[in-house]
């Protein structure tokens, strides 16, 4: 039977997309069900559902704000809107118009507490310094993988995540490395050449070598810093 995917897939389609006929996954993992993929997309439709309702009740909360609301109380709620902009990453559907929602409200409250921070050079060189952090923040965001991998119920396991890695396009590839500390950037180059003696040659073979390759590399610029 012809499986139907999704054009915007959210989490759970990705996640079984990514292992589908996929080499560098055990072979039990590779095959996947037309009821499989339709379990994923009620699931990622669900997710959608409640989200929009969540995020609706939260831009109330934003827009609600008095001129004179409590410094905490706005920073609370700068934090919840990032949460939301992360989740909406991991969604299914074209969720521009929400994220450019959230990007408008956060811009508004920075600018408040930005301006509340008056003539205070050190406090508004750190608000200068979270804005830019969240400008990269929100960039490494639009990557699928990288939004999978930051999610704190991310679907990806262990195991699972050097397969991942060393399959994704280029780009997605580069900015989801980022993510990674020089102790796990060695564990996945171990676990790396333990995978490669599985393959014998092949185009799936030749790339995973060069991630490989990739991944040693940068390990060791990290180190040598």
């Amino acid at each position: 039977m012809r499986l139907l995917f999704s054009e915007l897939p959210g989490r759970h389609e990705r996640y079984l997309v990514r292992k589908h006929h996929n080499p560098l996954f055990p072979e039990s993992e590779r095959t996947l069900t037309s009821n499989q993929l339709n379990e994923a997309q009620r699931l990622d439709h669900e997710e959608l559902v409640t989200y929009i309702g969540e995020l609706r009740k939260l831009v109330g909360e934003a827009v609600a704000l008095g001129p004179h609301e409590q410094s905490e109380v706005i920073l609370e709620l700068k934090e919840r809107l990032d949460q939301y902009y992360e989740r909406a990453c991991r969604l299914a559907d074209d969720q521009t118009p929400n994220k450019e929602a959230i990007r408008k409200l956060v811009s508004v409250i920075m600018h408040t507490v930005m301006k509340g921070a008056g003539n205070d050079a050190l406090a508004q060189e750190q608000l200068e310094h979270e804005e830019q952090a969240r400008r990269t923040h929100y960039a490494l965001l639009e990557y699928p993988l990288v939004a999978d991998l930051l999610d704190p119920q991310s679907l990806i396991r262990e195991h699972e995540l050097l397969p991942t890695l060393l399959s994704v396009e280029q780009a997605e590839f580069e900015a989801a490395v980022t993510l990674f500390d020089p102790t796990q950037l060695a564990d996945l180059c171990k676990q790396g050449e333990q995978l490669l003696t599985r393959f014998d040659g092949g185009d799936e073979y030749s790339q995973a070598k060069v991630r490989l390759a990739e991944l040693n590399r940068l390990r060791e610029s990290i180190q040598a810093s």
